[in-house]
């Protein structure tokens, strides 16, 4: 894969190199681009008042980006080269840059700011990064943490192309394994209240009613018999703003260590015509007992609110994971993706994330949490589409939800009252566990346009009971009162498994972020919906082999069950006296483009169970970003040790530790006896590679 970008005529996704300036280095792949033909932005030179702004002759002024210092403005069409050299011949503007959205992708717009990511090989030093820089006229700004050689660069007024074009040229180069601009999205909730729900906790738990299911509920009230919470246990809820004078948020302790990213402030408080989707969510999961209005899943836990700047970039997501995890947050709960049909994560975005949740609680990681999403789309697959209003979406779509499928994420789908597949629940192999919700119509909801974009519609009735939660004090918000009986989305069932999980860890602190999920999805009810989906006539609400549905995961939480089983496993775990294990030195050819992949085997006769792990691999590849590879346990369990991250990289010798990749823990405590299985997957088409040899060992 050494000639992606640089000799030949097209690159690896079929567009022309005169078209480098639409290919977006995106998370190992190129993304094609299209200008956004009415608006573009600029970035002033010195602070510039919205009056200011609003009086410019370039075109109107429309909203300012803060986090980016930049200015979006909107134009005729006709108007914008014209419009976009005016505002570049000013002296108040530094530079002006289209607005871009992925092609196939309405309504999500990208806005590029002077940052690039550049992760060069190991054998590169300072004296060459500086060379290449220089060229392209980048000022380092900094390192990113626990990425070897990877820093950010500032692109200066020396450069004479913009962010996406410099990147395209530094990916061509031998030195250089991954670049990437620093591109801004806006932030899209999961759920915008659109129907009337019941004014009650069915979810929490129930003994029957009207459009109540047995076994809808959580059994909370049974895993309160243990624990309610302690306030150690902090959950950090990451949104829009948050209520902080609802009753249901006082308490001794209860507050801890707020943040407004918007305001860059530390108090978190809805704007004034702002409905605050962030007070509806923390109300579920950590509503306080207090003999007065609701109480959330884990009463007893303290709240972390973060409030976000409703926008999306490598800056704000790594500030959001670094303070949540250095400010002590046990879990991190986020009802929110980016507003994009296909959004994969950037290297540093990636990273924010794995760093949480590897290195935060002390190193047993923060337990994170994304909701799935309510368009009821897979979280990465395609979907043939057809009937969206206004044709905003049509044809073969491919869907992916970055933030969904990363590996130290749980992803959250939305079960109702009736234990059915919530109507506009996302899916697929992603999905961890589900949690009630209320039911509804599929709605994409794009930021920008202020419009939910509706898909063809449901013939059958929508059934089952909604949430109840709280809201602003007073008139604002969803509601009059203090609470909304109009909330609900894969938004509102995160929340609920992350107070799940806060139950959790107060009755075993000890456990890590990855033990945590595998007791959610290992004690969740595997409900079952044998029903067709209403809207695309798929059936997945049955369980496979590895007891996984696409609709549910692994199941619907249980509290109590959870709880029990944190319980269990609260001894400590002994170390381990002695090493087994084995080595495949057969050489195998690794099919080019082929999602089967080919598997190799080690046999272990030992049944001791397993108290450490570690597998070694030896791989060559002509471009190992295609690749990804995958341990199989005995009992089916899959566990993904390394995704396309590697880039131009053509040697693979590399050593996953249960320390390195915490997600091995899912198989501590396994019997070690029976048929291990290690599945390369090369995905892309072009170049070929071979596992050499690779080895099992494990501790017992």
């Amino acid at each position: 894969m050494n000639d992606r970008l640089n000799s030949s005529d097209v690159s690896s996704v079929g567009v022309p190199t005169t078209s480098l300036g639409l290919i977006l280095q995106r998370g190992g792949e190129e993304l094609i681009l299209e200008k956004v033909s009415d608006r573009f932005t600029i970035r002033p030179i010195d602070d510039i008042s919205p009056k200011q702004l609003s009086q410019a002759n370039w075109g109107s002024w429309c909203r300012s980006i803060p986090k980016a210092e930049l200015a979006l403005f909107t134009v005729a069409p006709p108007q914008l080269d014209k419009a976009m050299s005016v505002a570049r011949a000013s002296h108040n503007v530094a530079f002006a840059s289209h607005v871009y959205q992925i092609k196939d992708n309405p309504a999500a717009n990208i806005y590029l700011t002077n940052q690039i990511t550049i992760q060069f090989a190991s054998w590169v030093d300072a004296a060459t990064i500086n060379a290449i820089t220089t060229k392209f006229g980048l000022i380092q700004a900094k390192s990113v943490p626990t990425l070897a050689n990877t820093f950010v660069f500032l692109v200066s007024e020396q450069a004479t192309e913009n962010p996406i074009k410099i990147t395209n040229h530094l990916i061509s180069l031998p030195e250089v394994l991954v670049a990437e601009p620093n591109i801004i999205v806006h932030q899209q909730h999961h759920y915008q209240p659109r129907d009337p729900l019941y004014p009650q906790q069915w979810y929490l738990n129930h003994k029957g009613g009207n459009q109540l299911a047995n076994g809808s509920h959580i059994f909370v009230e049974n895993a309160w018999d243990i624990t309610r919470g302690v306030r150690s246990v902090v959950v950090a809820v990451v949104d829009d703003s948050f209520d902080l004078n609802h009753p249901d948020f006082q308490g001794s302790g209860k507050i801890v260590a707020p943040r407004d990213f918007k305001e860059n402030d530390f108090l978190p408080l809805p704007d004034e015509q702002e409905t605050s989707h962030g007070t509806a969510c923390a109300g579920i999961a950590l509503a306080e007992e207090n003999g007065t209005g609701i109480a959330g899943v884990a009463p007893g836990c303290a709240l972390m609110p973060i409030r976000t700047t409703g926008f999306l970039d490598d800056e704000s997501i790594e500030a959001i994971f670094d303070w949540a995890s250095e400010k002590g947050a046990s879990i991190i709960s986020c009802s929110w993706g980016a507003s994009a049909i296909y959004f994969p994560l950037s290297l540093r975005q990636r990273a924010a994330i794995t760093r949480a949740a590897t290195r935060g609680r002390n190193g047993k990681g923060c337990v994170i949490l994304f909701a799935a999403g309510n368009a009821n789309r897979p979280i990465n697959g395609s979907v043939y589409e057809q009937g969206w209003e206004k044709n905003i979406i049509k044809g073969n779509t491919k869907w992916l939800s970055g933030f969904a499928v990363h590996p130290d994420v749980i992803a959250v789908a939305a079960s109702t009252s009736l234990n059915k597949k919530a109507a506009y629940s996302n899916w697929g192999t992603n999905i961890s566990v589900c949690a009630p919700s209320n039911n509804a119509s599929p709605g994409m909801w794009f930021q920008q346009t202020g419009y939910i974009y509706t898909q063809p519609a449901i013939a059958t009735a929508i059934s089952g009971r909604g949430m109840f939660t709280t809201d602003q004090v007073g008139a604002a918000g969803y509601d009059p009162s203090n609470f909304t009986d109009n909330f609900g989305g894969t938004s509102s069932a995160t929340p609920v498994v992350a107070g799940v999980a806060a139950l959790i860890l107060s009755v075993n602190p000890d456990l890590s972020a990855k033990q945590v999920k595998r007791i959610l999805e290992e004690t969740a009810d595997k409900i079952v919906d044998l029903d067709a989906d209403a809207q695309l006539g798929l059936r997945y609400g049955s369980y496979d082999e590895n007891g996984h549905s696409q609709w549910f995961g692994y199941g619907k939480v249980n509290a109590l069950r959870a709880v029990q089983a944190a319980q269990q496993l609260r001894t400590v775990m002994v170390s381990a006296t002695r090493q087994i294990g084995g080595q495949n030195q057969n050489q195998v050819a690794i099919p080019d483009n082929d999602l089967q992949g080919i598997k190799s085997a080690i046999a272990i006769s030992d049944s001791s169970l397993i108290k450490d792990i570690q597998v070694s691999v030896n791989i060559s590849h002509d471009f190992l970003g295609d690749v990804e590879i995958y341990l199989i346990a005995p009992n089916n369990h899959l566990v993904l040790l390394q995704n396309r991250t590697l880039g131009r990289r053509s040697e693979l010798q590399a050593t996953y530790t249960v320390e390195s990749h915490p997600i091995l823990q899912q198989l501590l405590s396994l019997p070690a006896n029976g048929r291990w299985q290690l599945w390369v997957i090369d995905r892309v088409l072009q170049d070929v590679g071979k596992l050499n040899n690779w080895e099992l060992t494990l501790g017992i």
